[in-house]
């Protein structure tokens, strides 16, 4: 029974391990519709109508931030825009992690060390995912990429 136990922990925590990190990307839209949500709520609009202003607008920040990342030609405005996705992203990354390590950790500055180690990882990997859209190839305006060969 102590071993089903210990099988069953490891699974959930790698499984809660693998939701912050495949969710990451999706801190700014997440933050931005729940803003929006509870702006329209506060303004009259009530839960069926600030549930879906809400998931517009987070649903329209998801977007227009892949697409800018995706065709922009700039390096600069890329990592600026990535750099956007990833700032909340490794915030919520260090609250997670800081809220997690207090279960065993009892010393406050190891907690803040993994908790700092948690932001960078999780900010990276937000960054990371969202920078994979970039076009690697020569782009041309027609959409047809000429084979020299």
């Amino acid at each position: 029974m102590l071993a089903l136990g210990l099988v069953f922990n490891t699974l959930g925590i790698g499984l809660f391990c693998w939701a912050i990190f495949a969710l990451a990307v999706y801190a700014l839209p997440f933050f931005v519709a729940l803003s929006i949500g509870m702006t329209a709520f506060q303004s009259g609009a009530g839960l069926i109508g600030a549930l879906l202003i809400a998931t517009a607008g987070g649903a329209l920040t998801l977007v227009l931030g892949q697409v800018a990342v995706a065709i922009t030609r700039s390096l600069a405005l890329r990592i600026a825009i990535a750099t956007a996705f990833a700032f909340p992203a490794a915030v919520a990354g260090y609250h997670v992690v800081f809220a997690v390590s207090q279960i065993e950790v009892p010393s406050l500055a190891w907690r803040e060390v993994f908790a700092c180690l948690g932001a960078v990882c999780i900010g990276v990997t937000s960054w990371t995912r969202l920078m994979v859209l970039v076009k690697t190839g020569p782009f041309e305006p027609g959409g047809v990429v000429e084979n020299p060969s």
